[in-house]
């Protein structure tokens, strides 16, 4: 155990980026000359906010009086004695304010745009949830806030595109390519380029050039130390399995961080949507190589010629071809484990968490759920906590058009 421990010590320490932003072999800065200086803007004043006592007393204000943190742990004891394998926890993002854990990062994001006196904020979104937090950020900050959103995704997440709009963002349409997350990404990042002077590029996942996959993911510890510290004064123990969906990845490594140091297994879970074939899944950990795409490097879902090949998830949130380099890191390193999970499971696990414990999930957190409840059985005993990521409002036309109400 002593070993153990020592290894996953190491493992947490190299996890940490050089001051090139590589973990490992990933990640970095591969930009256009344009974006060198504004990026490196960015890294110096995120750099000297870190650990400043004014911006983190704002933020932990914030964090307690505007989103409503901490988060409980629940115990899903229904499911779990129905399921009739180990005992099934969520730490439950899906409260938090705007309903996803996007809005842990989105402040932070916000503020520190507001510390570099900058007057607008630009990001991509799939799910939705990214820019529903970020335009709740920018109302709050009275920042203007400029949002990219796939023509597919709109249509699929219209009640999070409404709320945007409600909260005072502007939503671009993407209509090229095939019209949903990867991009979207791609617009912002030609409208952040053509007024980086006074806007700043929210990154909505662990990904994107340096310094974003480490402020995200320092934005997202709040989740794993909660959590930790929960479940320890729940049950005296610590997890035996801990299980996240993973897209980018920013609520995984958000909850992740906290047990690096733990004998805990730690599950990341990818959409296999339809099937294995090209273009019916997003499972980059799984079946991707090493590439880049967006300005960093990662594993990536790519043709023979290295572009990134098309994707699809039931849950827009999951559908990009790319993940967070501190992913995978951790995977080269065995600290983590990336497993799948089908739309059917995820299906199932949606209406059986709704049915039995009266939480209605995002269909990116019914990825986890699905996942955890085969686990449980495989284990028969012992404990899983699952990051439920968020909430299912955004999905329920989906839903409900594809799969009725009344499954089994």
């Amino acid at each position: 155990m002593a070993e153990q421990a020592g290894t996953q010590q190491a493992v947490r320490r190299q996890a940490l980026p050089d001051e090139r932003g590589f973990f490992g072999e990933y990640g970095g800065q591969f930009l256009p000359p344009q974006l060198e200086a504004p990026f490196a803007e960015i890294t110096k004043a995120y750099h000297e906010i870190e650990n400043d006592a004014a911006f983190i007393a704002e933020l932990r204000y914030l964090r307690k009086h505007f989103q409503g943190r901490p988060t409980p742990v629940y115990h899903a004891r229904t499911l779990s004695l129905a399921n009739g394998g180990a005992q099934i926890y969520l730490k439950r993002e899906d409260l938090n304010h705007t309903g996803a854990h996007k809005l842990n990062h989105c402040m932070g994001e916000a503020l520190l745009a507001k510390y570099m006196g900058k007057t607008k904020v630009i990001a991509e979104t799939g799910a939705g949830q990214h820019g529903v937090a970020l335009a709740t950020a920018a109302a709050h900050f009275g920042l203007a806030c400029e949002i990219h959103m796939g023509e597919v995704d709109i249509v699929k997440q219209a009640p999070n595109v409404s709320r945007m709009q409600l909260l005072g963002a502007t939503v671009v349409p993407v209509s090229h390519g095939l019209k949903t997350l990867k991009e979207a990404v791609d617009s912002a990042f030609e409208a952040y380029l053509a007024d980086y002077e006074n806007s700043i590029y929210c990154i909505g996942s662990v990904v994107g050039p340096h310094p974003f996959p480490l402020m995200v993911r320092d934005f997202q510890r709040v989740v794993g130390i909660e959590a930790r510290e929960q479940f320890q004064e729940m049950t005296g123990n610590l997890p035996d399995v801990v299980e996240a969906c993973v897209g980018g990845g920013s609520n995984a490594i958000g909850i992740f961080t906290a047990f690096l140091d733990d004998p805990c297994e730690l599950i990341g879970v990818e959409p296999l949507g339809r099937g294995a074939g090209v273009g019916e899944h997003a499972a980059t950990m799984t079946y991707g190589r090493e590439g880049i795409i967006h300005g960093f490097k990662c594993y990536l879902l790519q043709d023979d010629k290295g572009e990134p090949s098309p994707v699809y998830s039931c849950a827009s949130g999951l559908d990009y071809p790319g993940v967070g380099p501190e992913h995978s890191y951790l995977k080269d390193a065995g600290r983590v484990r990336y497993v799948t999970c089908t739309d059917d499971a995820c299906r199932d696990a949606f209406f059986k968490l709704s049915r039995q414990e009266g939480i209605i999930p995002a269909l990116e957190s019914a990825h986890a759920v699905a996942h955890a409840l085969v686990k449980a059985r495989e284990m028969k005993t012992g404990t899983i906590l699952v990051n439920l990521s968020g909430r299912g409002d955004k999905d329920m036309d989906y839903v409900i058009e594809n799969w009725g109400i009344g499954a089994d």
